[in-house]
This record gives C-alpha cells, structure tokens and sequence, in this order.
C-alpha cells in the first residue's frame, strides 16, 4: 500500500486507517456523523492525496483534452475549472475527473485514485495530438478544506484573495508558507471551501498552517467515511459506486457535462441514446421505512419485478433518515414514484427525489 505525505500525521492523530485505493488512507477520526457535522457546521479538512494529477502541456493540448472528454473544455477561461468525464468506446465511462486550465497550452486533469493507471494509458493511448502528458500524481499532495467557515479561516494564511476565486475557478500562489500552491473553489461536499494542490515536501507546513488558521472556528480532521456521506447528501456521484465502465454519462444524468457541440469518443452513440432515451436512469430515492440501503441491493417494483439495483446509500447524517441512489429501468425513474429496496428478506418502500437530499 502506498502512503501520502501525512499518512504518519494522520496516525499520531489517531486516525483510523484502511486500504482505499492502494493507499493507506484515514477513514474516520472521530465517528462519521461527528465528522459530517463539523464540515456542514464549522470547518474539516480531508487529505485526498490519494487522488491523481496529470498535466497536459502543448500547443494541441486542448485538442487532445477536447477529444477525450465529454464537456467542452474550449469554453474555459484562465483560471477556470470544469467537471467532466471520459467515455469509453462502448458507452461507459473510464472515469470522471476536473479540468483545470492554466493557459492555452497548459491543462490539469484531476482523476479518481482507483482509476491513475487506466486513465493515465488511455491519455497516452489517444494522444495524437502534439502535446505532451506528465503524470506527477506521486509528486502531489491534495487537501480539502470543506465548510461554510473555510474563507474566513483561511484568509489568514495566503496574500491571496481567496473571495476572488469563484466557484470552479482557482489561483496560484502563496498559502501555508509554501508558494506555487494551486488554491481552487471546488470541492465534493456541497459545504463550499477550497481544493488545495501543492509538493509533497510542502505536505507537513501547510497541515500545520490549516490546524492552526481553523483553531478558532472548530476545524477538524475528517476522513473518508464522512466525504461519502457528504457527497451522497448532495447526490454527487462517485466512481465504481454510481457510474463504471458500464454506465452511460445519459443513464447517469451527466448529459449536462456531455456536448455534443464537439467531437469527442463515442459521440455519436451517446448523442444517439440521448436523442432515443436512455433504457434506465440513475435516481435518488428516500427510505420510507426504516433500513439502510447498501450498494447492489435489489430495487423492485410494487408486483415485486426487479427494475434495478442500489448503487450507493447510507443513513443520512444531516436527515436523521435513509437516503441513496440507483439505476431503475426509465419507466420507473419520475420523481415521486414509488419504488421498493430490497434489503435482507424485507422490501422497503421507498421515494424517487429530485437531489441533492441535502440543501443548506
């Protein structure tokens, strides 16, 4: 299993550690609702260096991102950033990921832990383009700085105006004693903060400078467990949980990062089933009764026919009540139907919503 730079911070501070993603990463610190709670109410931080960083720099650069991305990326401004995803040549996808634009010739992609391998040979695989891909992902850390008090706290340690950088924009510059940091307004918890990119030699000061500016507005370390329950709440995806190899951008309700304004992989067949109507869709869904629902469980309706399954779920810590989300068969995706979650020997009723669960 590899480490990131504060894996043995994270373990004097007497976090839980697991494997995730070949890492060894901390789970929990203090118990997921506490941690949830502190991000929607206060202040966490999460180290997610786990996750991976290529560049893209050249005078194609943007040519080659264009092609294997979903989203139109020739819409970005310097110092802008933008959710999008690669699809694959058989209607899934190879995984979903940000794009950060620098300049006209210099790019980010930000890519899922699990994924670095897979994606980094199918950049390479399409690369066509004159441009050039480094993947400095072992070279990074990432920090999270999530909640409604991550402004106010972290003005204090950058010269930067932080309430200049917009949502999905960023700037680079000083932060924590380090310089060169990438400072971006995006995030994964629907709370609002900062996404923090900087050296692995930089890792240590720049933890220290986030504990300290957070002191006075209750920051504390949250692991993993609680940016899933965060992320489900704001009906976020996550890779290899809500969308796969197998799953389409339009089954998933990504048409709205899926342009077909440009030429891109698998266009065409996307474009087409957009236009034909997906045979199943992604959809949230409340618990009416009590039980959990758990990824893979069967999702039934009222007669009992299987009409899909349960991709993530858990029980809301900010609700108090059962949440999750699920491909179902497209005849059954309108919100406010009812659908039934089968879980152990019990079918629970539950409600299609429209996300996120949560709303601040």
């Amino acid at each position: 299993m590899k480490s990131t730079a504060l894996t043995e911070v994270h373990k004097q501070l007497g976090a839980k550690i697991v494997p995730f993603a070949g890492y060894d990463m901390p789970v929990s610190y203090t118990g997921v609702n506490q941690e949830h709670e502190t991000v929607r109410q206060h202040l966490g931080v999460f180290d997610v260096s786990h996750m991976g960083e290529f560049f893209i720099e050249g005078k194609e650069a943007l040519q080659l991102i264009q092609k294997i991305t979903s989203n139109d990326a020739s819409k970005l401004i310097d110092g802008q950033a933008q959710y999008t995803c690669m699809p694959n040549e058989t209607g899934g996808i190879v995984d979903d990921l940000i794009i950060y634009k620098f300049h006209g010739e210099k790019f980010m992609m930000v890519v899922n832990a699990s994924n670095i391998e897979k994606d980094w040979k199918w950049v390479n695989q399409h690369n066509t383009f004159d441009a050039t891909p480094n993947n400095l992902s072992d070279e990074y850390s990432l920090l999270a700085i999530q909640g409604p008090k991550a402004l106010e706290a972290m003005q204090s340690i950058s010269p930067l105006d932080l309430s200049a950088i917009k949502f999905y924009h960023f700037a680079v510059g000083e932060f924590g004693g380090a310089q060169d940091v990438i400072i971006s307004a995006t995030g994964y918890t629907g709370s609002g903060g900062f996404e923090i990119y900087f050296k692995n030699k930089d890792a240590e000061l720049i933890w220290t400078a986030v504990l300290a500016a957070g002191k006075d507005f209750g920051i504390k370390p949250i692991g993993l467990a609680a940016r899933d329950t965060l992320r489900l709440e704001m009906g976020m995806c996550l890779y290899g949980n809500d969308i796969d190899e197998t799953t389409s951008p339009i089954q998933a309700k990504l048409g709205w990062i899926t342009k077909f304004t440009k030429d891109f992989i698998n266009a065409e067949a996307l474009k087409a089933e957009k236009e034909n109507g997906p045979s199943r869709k992604l959809v949230a869904f409340e618990l009416e009764d009590k039980g959990i629902p758990r990824h893979g469980y069967t999702i039934v309706d009222e007669e009992g026919h299987d009409i899909g399954h349960v991709t993530s779920g858990t029980m809301s810590p900010s609700l108090k009540r059962a949440i999750g989300m699920g491909y179902v068969k497209t005849e059954h995706s309108k919100f406010g139907e009812l659908i039934y979650i089968q879980i152990r020997k019990k079918t629970i009723k539950a409600t299609i919503v429209k996300p996120p669960f949560y709303k601040a």
